[in-house]
This record gives structure tokens, sequence and C-alpha cells, in this order.
């Protein structure tokens, strides 16, 4: 079993749309381990972001690839300068109303749940995922307002950025043991009527 991290970002929670994640991602076989809502500060956004050292060149050389793939010149051509522009605009979004953090637990949770996410750019991920039905929002649209992507969900990248990221965001005594029936049905090697 593999746990991640889920966030539904301000754009989620003031539209009302956290109740259809967590049904996306229960109706999946992940199970809820933990989930609170938190109004979270500059600083916690910014240990999460930025939890590998190679974060800002690593967005920043995503976001450049992007604009080049579409044919547009970016904003900036230092990967590591878009990087921390990215992280400035991201601290203002995350901590202008307050998120829900959850962390869910399956089988391939963290692959699972990027998954049913979506790519990070709403206008290119595939329909069927939570960012390709819910919103058209874009890199363009975001860096034409200088702001950070509206893209409502934040899912883990890793199994190893995950154990990081949920001891951020929650204490151990947080994080529930428990057992579902379905579990049986999606996990038992011997399942019997």
């Amino acid at each position: 079993m593999e746990r991640t991290l889920v966030i539904a970002k301000p754009d989620a929670v003031q539209r009302n749309l956290v109740g259809e994640i967590i049904k996306r991602l229960e109706r999946s076989g992940l199970k809820l381990v933990a989930m609170k809502m938190v109004r979270a500060e500059a600083k916690l956004i910014e240990k999460h972001y930025t939890i590998d050292p190679k974060w800002f060149e690593n967005v920043g050389n995503k976001a450049i690839e992007s604009y080049k793939k579409k044919g547009l010149t970016p904003p900036n051509s230092d990967p590591v300068a878009l990087g921390k522009e990215v992280l400035e605009r991201l601290k203002k979004y995350m901590t202008a109303c307050p998120v829900i953090a959850m962390v869910f637990e399956g089988n391939s949770a963290v692959a699972l749940v990027r998954k049913i996410c979506g790519g990070t750019e709403p206008l290119s991920a595939a329909a069927g995922t939570i960012r390709g039905d819910f919103t058209p929002e874009s890199y363009q649209l975001a860096d034409g307002g200088e702001r950070a992507i509206r893209n409502l969900i934040h899912a883990s990248g890793s199994s190893e950025e995950a154990e990081k990221e949920i001891v951020l965001w929650f204490e151990k005594k947080e994080l529930m043991e428990y057992k579902l029936i379905r579990d049986s049905i999606i996990y038992d090697v011997d399942w019997k009527f």
C-alpha cells in the first residue's frame, strides 16, 4: 500500500468541487486516511513546493517547454528565475483561502491519483480527468494575469515526494488506520462470497 498527498486548492474549494474530487478518488479504489481544512501560511507553501532542491529549475524548464510546444515565447528564458516567479505566485494563490489537505492510500496511489487528476495544465489535460473536465485554465492565461495556474488540485509526484509532503501537512496521529469491506474485494487473494 502506498500513500499520497492530495490538496484541493483554493479554486476547488471556492467552486464547491471538493466532493467531486473525493468521489472520483474513492471510486478508483483509493481509501481516504486523513483530511482537514487548512489556512496555509506562505512558509508552509514554500516548504511544500521546494522539498525537491531542483524544483525551481524543473518547474521553469517545464514551463519553457510548454510555451515552445505551443509556438509561444516564454515570459523568461532562465528556468530558475522562472521557477522563483512561479513559487511567488503559488504562495499568493495557495494562501488566498482555505484548502483541503487529504491523504489517500491504495495500490500505486501516487500514479493513480495523478492519472485521475490529469496534466498540470488543465487546457491540455485529457477529458475525463479532474483538471480536464472542470477548468479551461492554461499557462498562457495564468501568465497573462501574472498569477499561478488555477488547476484545482495538487497530487504528489512520486512516493518519495508523497512521504515528505505528508509529514509537512499532517501529524502521524492524524493518519488513520482502518479497514473497509471493499478492501477485501480489491486486495484479498482468496476473496469469497
